[in-house]
């Protein structure tokens, strides 16, 4: 069902916001999202998610926020895709969905027949089909319609709620690239927030619009790996080369995958004598990360998990879901007590070239670290 248009062209949408985030955070943001071309993910997103949704969608008949003139009907029928949802009572975490599906499918363009280069004979923002049943060509080409049915028909997909977004769209869609839309998540995360008041930050399966806390799944997809203070930071003038955060918390605390993905790495990282004595207490100055798991997740984003108390539950390949347990806080490998080493890397860079302040990341993922509450 995927459309795939053949002519590169490029949306640039930049909005700039000074407002604060009320509930978790933030500093003036930056949004800048491609468009219809194959690759319309920039390598660094930042946008402020100021609240959590409370004051509901923008109208799309109202004034957009500002905007450059070029890409305005595209923001538009995003607006419209979210305020359907919120219409229809579908929780944050649809209209994530429902925006990423409508990027991979039209690139948010409300698309008629292209006659040669069509796919077969999709049409409208979600590429659906008269022949399989979606509507007629008109309804189809109705945005509102269109978002309308898309909703409808993912309420019917049992566990959405809890799936990865693109196993949860491609349930809707039965497209012929089933793994397409992962790599929308992070813009559409973007999108919804600037056009629904943050509220990718909110929980993502509870209408509430509630602020997602230590624990919860933000409509984003993420969460925080496990509840608890952040000690030794990111890059600190201390620990220049630290390329990540540690959550301190007392051992055998259960360690939770912050998102959906796929494991990558799962093993005894050998510490600086070539030696994978990781079933023991670390000490500082040993080296290594002991037992470690890495996770890729949409958008190219990895997370990667050190000192586990014991080899970790989870295997190389194996699909997880944000909030699955992948294993316990121990002390192993270069550490001076049960401690979380927590990291993020962009473009899946395994090395501290790809390192990101997981602290930043994460609030604005509406996960932040450092949150103890339940």
């Amino acid at each position: 069902m995927t459309f795939r248009r053949p002519r590169k062209v490029v949306l640039l949408v930049a909005l700039v916001t000074t407002l604060a985030l009320l509930c978790c955070g933030g500093s003036v943001a930056l949004l800048l999202y491609g468009g219809l071309a194959d690759k319309d993910e920039p390598t660094n997103l930042n946008i402020t998610a100021y609240d959590c949704g409370q004051d509901g969608p923008i109208d799309p008949n109202a004034k957009l926020p500002k905007a450059r003139q070029y890409g305005t009907q595209q923001v538009r029928n995003a607006a419209v895709i979210i305020n359907v949802g919120a219409k229809l009572k579908m929780p944050p975490r649809a209209w994530v969905i429902a925006v990423a599906t409508a990027m991979q499918e039209s690139r948010l363009t409300n698309l008629g027949n292209l006659g040669a280069r069509n796919d077969h004979d999709s049409l409208g923002l979600f590429q659906q089909r008269p022949s399989s049943g979606w509507g007629t060509p008109q309804q189809i080409q109705d945005p509102e319609y269109a978002a309308t049915k898309f909703y409808e028909k993912l309420k019917t997909i049992n566990g959405w709620e809890n799936m990865s977004l693109t196993r949860a769209a491609q349930a809707v869609q039965i497209s012929a690239y089933p793994d397409a839309y992962a790599k929308h998540e992070r813009v559409a995360t973007q999108i919804v927030n600037m056009l629904a008041h943050g509220a990718a930050n909110a929980v993502g399966n509870s209408l509430s619009m509630s602020c997602a806390q230590a624990g919860q799944i933000a409509a984003s997809g993420w969460t925080v790996p496990v509840k608890a203070e952040v000690g030794s930071g990111f890059r600190s003038p201390e620990r220049p080369n630290h390329q990540g955060v540690d959550l301190m918390v007392s051992r055998y605390t259960p360690i939770v995958a912050a998102s959906s993905g796929i494991v990558s790495v799962v093993k005894c990282d050998e510490d600086f004598k070539g030696r994978k004595t990781c079933n023991v207490d670390g000490y500082p100055g040993k080296g290594g990360c002991g037992w470690m798991v890495e996770i890729q997740h949409a958008g190219n984003v990895m997370t990667r998990y050190c000192h586990m108390v014991q080899q970790p539950f989870v295997k190389v390949n194996q699909k997880v879901t944000a909030g699955q347990i992948i294993g316990r806080i121990g002390t192993s490998g270069n550490s001076s007590g049960p401690h979380l080493h927590y990291e993020v890397h962009f473009n899946n860079d395994r090395s501290k070239a790809g390192a990101t302040n997981p602290v930043t990341f994460m609030q604005q993922q509406g996960a932040p670290l450092g949150n103890t509450g339940s």
